[in-house]
């Protein structure tokens, strides 16, 4: 617990790590949280859809949380709200375009009655309790981005979100220089500074670099163009948009996520649409090829998305053909490679001509550089420093650049989800922890599947399974029929009889001495059955196939 009259802060979530982003400020009964993302699971977490923070610091202190504060409209910062509000309703504060995201998912997931959303901007003020909470606009890959300031009786603390600082921005929605500056002069306590870009060197280019390049290519392209970008990239979709309608090309959607993001963002003014230019998929093979452009998803390789399908020609409506163009305006975040060289290479395969790559200048990071970072910190001059948002190397880079700034390196905590930075009469200190972690979502299942349930279906990917069915009599517990083996991505049963028959009578053999022995506890029983074949097929096949013995009595 932190003292009556201090302050702490804390993550559950976005440290160590990219994705699943969620800040806590706390003073003394008073809790308000920033952001509250979710990440995609590695191919270690089988058959996993989603992973959130754990909030059972929060769930344990529900009388404290006053509300969610959302600094944008990014998955890993909106993604895990729904399955937050089901177990903790409390306020929500975001932006228009932020509030709007965030409603689709609340509707999805049946929580949009019951939610309090209220929407704000880089002038709003919130009071809860005796944090008085402001903004101010930053700019990123997507619109209506705040970072929040809370002035508390301890001191001030200012959250970056996630920032560029782009001069020529798409939307006009351009960095507030004055009002950071502003704020640093009246003195900042603690910084929390996202660091995704920390080990970049330089400035991040500006959005608008890529509308040159993008109408470039939409110009020598001679038939139908695919463009694969994140769908929350309004600032991109515009700029494609742009393009086509200087091509003269009708756009074509693919992608749940895509559709609903130009459906909200064109519906509150993000997005400028020509009227008539969006055509369905089927409309697209009834023009010629050199009218047609597709802004699809998929640009980092996900498996059953459109850009994935497309690759493989098995997209109903829509065929890439060769002479078409794809052009992939999107980074591949690390560990989605594989599976965006797999596309690249599929789609060569089918005749198109693919733009990919960073030489292309068909991507720009919505992360500011290292120059950018240090322009935060020399904007805001804080006392402490917590750098945030990046796996741990670009939590230390970010250090580094504070160091070379003159920020004490004492005054610098690099804090891991669950760390609590408490601060005390102007004096921070890191000593303590809150549970944090991750929540595995699978399918309906929030929290249910552990280590253990991977762990076996990590085993039975690897291995496969054995199901060893055994009858045995009521009356004195002798062995009716069986053992019988019944495999499942362990050996081919019709060529490996011979193997599993001596399996059988390993295991008859093994249960008939314990039998004689009189013992008839099942679970002395079924582990006998495990130990004696597991041993045979280890000796035969150097594979340990998960056995499960079912032992029925008739």
């Amino acid at each position: 617990m932190a003292a009556s009259n201090a302050l702490s802060i804390f993550a559950l979530g976005g440290v160590y790590e990219i994705g699943k982003n969620m800040y806590g400020i706390q003073y003394a009964d008073d809790i308000v949280l920033i952001d509250c993302g979710s990440k995609f699971p590695d191919e270690s977490f089988l058959g996993i859809d989603l992973i959130i923070p754990d909030i059972t610091y929060l769930l344990e202190n529900r009388d404290k949380v006053r509300g969610l504060v959302i600094t944008h409209g990014h998955e890993d910062h909106i993604g895990g709200i729904p399955y937050l509000l089901k177990q903790l309703n409390m306020p929500l504060y975001g932006t228009r375009l932020t509030l709007g995201l965030v409603s689709e998912k609340l509707k999805e997931h049946g929580l949009i009655q019951s939610t309090d959303l209220n929407q704000i901007d880089s002038n709003s003020e919130i009071i809860i309790g005796p944090i008085r909470i402001s903004f101010f606009q930053t700019n990123h890959s997507i619109p209506d981005c705040l970072g929040v300031v809370f002035d508390t009786p301890e001191g001030t603390v200012v959250h970056t979100g996630d920032f560029k600082f782009d001069l020529t921005p798409v939307n006009n929605q351009a960095p507030d220089l004055h009002k950071m500056a502003a704020i640093g002069q009246k003195g900042v306590l603690v910084l929390l500074s996202e660091s995704t870009n920390a080990e970049r060197p330089g400035f991040t280019p500006s959005e608008k670099q890529i509308s040159a390049h993008l109408q470039e290519a939409f110009s020598k392209a001679k038939q139908k163009i695919f463009v694969s970008t994140f769908a929350s990239n309004v600032h991109r979709l515009q700029q494609v948009i742009d393009a086509a309608q200087l091509t003269n090309r009708k756009l074509v959607l693919l992608g749940r996520s895509m559709v609903n993001v130009v459906r909200i963002a064109s519906e509150q003014g993000y997005l400028h649409i020509p009227e008539g230019m969006l055509i369905e998929a089927e409309e697209a093979s009834q023009l010629d090829p050199s009218q047609v452009a597709i802004l699809c998803t998929g640009s980092q390789g996900e498996p059953m998305a459109a850009l994935a399908r497309l690759s493989t020609s098995s997209f109903r409506h829509i065929k890439v053909q060769a002479g078409d163009t794809v052009i992939l305006s999107a980074t591949p975040i690390p560990g989605n490679e594989k599976n965006v060289t797999r596309i690249v290479d599929n789609m060569f395969i089918l005749g198109a001509h693919v733009i990919y790559g960073s030489g292309t200048g068909m991507h720009v990071s919505g992360h500011g550089s290292q120059e950018e970072l240090k322009l935060m910190l020399t904007l805001m001059k804080p006392k402490y420093f917590i750098p945030i948002h990046g796996e741990y190397r670009m939590l230390y880079q970010h250090r580094i650049l504070a160091e070379s700034l003159g920020i004490d390196p004492a005054c610098i905590f690099i804090a891991n989800n669950g760390d609590v930075v408490d601060i005390k009469d102007q004096t921070a200190s890191q000593e303590r922890k809150v549970p944090a972690g991750s929540t595995l979502v699978d399918g309906l299942g929030i929290g249910d599947v552990g280590s253990v349930i991977l762990r076996d279906r990590k085993h039975l990917s690897e291995d496969g399974i054995l199901v060893v069915v055994v009858t045995r009599s009521k009356a004195d517990g002798k062995i009716l029929s069986g053992p019988d083996l019944i495999s499942r991505g362990f050996v081919y049963a019709p060529e490996s009889e011979a193997l599993l028959e001596e399996a059988s009578r390993i295991a008859a053999l093994s249960l008939t001495n314990l039998l004689d022995e009189n013992v008839n506890q099942w679970n002395r029983l079924k582990q006998a059955i495990r130990e004696s074949i597991g041993q045979y097929l280890y000796t035969k096949t150097k594979r340990r196939p998960m056995i499960l013995p079912i032992i029925m009595e008739v």
